[in-house]
């Protein structure tokens, strides 16, 4: 798949949405409810050649703010910890760490087993997980998913995340960052 592939149109809103013209947009992998783009799949090496771990990328303003604030409320740290008691949990995080990888891999290997997010040993960046859950849908990767489930609850549901996302099973966020 080529750049050329993704209409200029949607390449044009995403530049709109990062203040930038976006690099190595394979594709427009999520779109959001309301038909904006929310998240570019792209290419493991830019144009120029530099290498490109993350293969889905945020694009959305009011995604991307969500995140950044789950992230100060602490749902990181929180979602690490579990990582370290929950053997089911770090199972299914490592599969999804698995899952990316190869299929990055398939477009290009990078000979390295970073993945992005902090996956599969801990959580650095809800954008990527987001991203990540969204891009593939629920199930796929289970720190993802409950971050969307986060972020819809802040009124993002309809608008930016699908209506009908699978709620979390329990809330990370301390209530008085909801």
């Amino acid at each position: 798949m080529s750049e050329s592939s993704v209409p200029q149109e949607d390449l044009d809103a995403v530049a709109t949405q990062l203040g930038r013209v976006p690099r190595g947009v394979l594709a427009i992998a999520y779109r959001c409810p309301d038909g904006q783009p929310g998240v570019v799949k792209t290419a493991p090496r830019l144009p120029d050649g530099t290498p490109f771990p993350t293969l889905y990328y945020l694009t959305d303003p009011r995604l991307t703010a969500e995140a950044s604030r789950l992230e100060s409320a602490g749902v990181m740290r929180e979602m690490t910890e579990r990582l370290g008691t929950d053997s089911e949990l770090a199972a299914a995080y490592r599969q999804a760490h698995e899952s990316y990888l190869a299929e990055r891999n398939e477009i290009a290997s990078l000979g390295t087993d970073f993945s992005g997010g902090g996956m599969p040993d801990r959580v650095k960046c809800l954008h990527v997980l987001i991203a990540h859950s969204l891009a593939k849908g629920p199930g796929v990767n289970p720190l993802g998913d409950e971050a969307v489930a986060l972020a819809a609850r802040s009124g993002l549901r309809g608008t930016a995340i699908p209506e009908d996302w699978p709620e979390a099973a329990s809330s990370p966020v301390p209530e008085d960052h909801e």
